[in-house]
């Protein structure tokens, strides 16, 4: 990280300390500069440099496979978020009443409620319990069967934090020719991701938690395999082959990902996720990596020594990511909750609990203040 001034970057006031990364993160610097200077430019001469951003979109497609390592930029799509790319995933493959999808029990409702609404055509959902057997992995692939089509996983749990081994669920799906998507909006951003190694079919994120962009854009890898497996559901000008051939009266999509991009960009939003990805990228995303992992053991271990306090997130080290969730045995979270926003102390309420979820550039002087006020707010209550 050498060169780069984090506290330029991230300039919060001293007396707020930012743990809710995994909802809404703030911005660097460096994307607030580039908004500003792209919606300068829309006000003073509008879209006169429109290929000049064109040439940012390109480059962030590039951003996107290599935090992705992903074979191709053609394998990459912009689209808004999440759950709409889960959609295509989910209302884009041709389903026979029988077919079964499995979930875990612990999904964010964007990867449970898309799959549930698959019951018209005859779709089962198989919730699995993640807490039950040798392992979550053992228990997700004991829950499949023949008629299973799908298994959609978040790589990192948003309540508990709980981090799933994609590698493993991946091969043995691979072996079993059962489709593998990924939510990994939890993860990427965090930790690192190789869409080959896992061998996904799918990985989905926005760009507004981990990766430090705004909200309204997002990535959608979809592997090159299985782009003629998914029927389109959106059409317009930008998803075709030929699509700056306004005259051209025949069409076919565009052989890449971009078929699922119908119209015009977010270009407010390309701006924004191609500067934070710069950081990311300056940063490295290995240091990224062991600064999330580090900060997430100092607090486990904290929170770990108080007998009041109970860890909903697991300790062993390969199950964690950035997200820590706890819960205090006799105060309830939601009232602890609001006395932590009234210190500056920014979490979030999960799953029960108090979800903290900093970032790599949270110092540890930042953390010993949160660490601070919750044991004072604990001792004096």
């Amino acid at each position: 990280m050498t060169g780069i001034n984090l506290q330029d970057e991230f300039p919060l006031p001293e007396g707020l300390v930012y743990l809710n990364h995994a909802g809404v993160a703030p911005w660097p610097r460096r994307t607030a500069t580039a908004i500003e200077r792209f919606a300068e430019e829309n006000t003073t001469c509008g879209p006169v440099h429109y290929e000049a951003w064109l040439e940012v979109e390109a480059s962030l497609r590039v951003q996107l496979r290599a935090l992705l390592n992903a074979p191709s930029s053609d394998d990459i799509a912009l689209v808004k978020n999440t759950s709409e790319a889960l959609s295509f995933v989910a209302h884009g493959l041709d389903w026979r009443a029988g077919d079964n999808v499995v979930i875990p029990d612990q999904e964010f409702p964007s990867n449970r409620v898309v799959w549930e609404s698959l019951a018209p055509q005859g779709v089962e959902v198989r919730q699995v319990n993640l807490s039950r057997g040798d392992s979550p992995e053992a228990a997700l692939t004991a829950a499949v069967d023949r008629r299973t089509r799908l298994v959609s996983v978040s790589s990192v749990q948003y309540g508990t934090g709980l981090r799933l081994d994609l590698a493993t669920l991946g091969a043995f799906f691979h072996d079993h020719r059962i489709l593998f998507c990924v939510d990994a909006i939890q993860s990427l951003g965090a930790l690192l991701m190789d869409v080959q190694h896992i061998q996904a079919d799918f990985v989905m994120a926005d760009g507004h938690k981990w990766l430090l962009a705004p909200e309204g854009l997002g990535v959608f890898y979809c592997r090159a395999e299985c782009r003629d497996q998914l029927k389109l559901t959106q059409f317009g000008w930008h998803m075709l082959e030929q699509h700056t051939d306004f005259d051209r009266r025949d069409w076919a999509p565009a052989k890449g990902a971009r078929r699922f991009e119908c119209g015009s960009p977010n270009m407010l939003g390309v701006h924004g996720l191609h500067a934070s990805l710069s950081l990311l990228t300056e940063v490295g995303l290995d240091n990224i990596q062991r600064n999330v992992l580090s900060n997430s053991k100092y607090l486990i271990d904290y929170l770990g020594e108080r007998q009041d306090i109970e860890l909903l997130t697991p300790v062993p080290e390969a199950r964690r990511a950035g997200i820590v969730t706890f819960r205090h045995r006799t105060v309830d979270a939601a009232l602890l909750h609001g006395q932590l926003r009234g210190r500056g102390i920014i979490c979030a309420l999960r799953s029960g609990g108090i979800r903290f979820s900093p970032h790599f550039y949270m110092s540890r002087q930042k953390l010993d203040q949160a660490l601070q006020g919750l044991g004072e707010i604990l001792d004096v209550g």
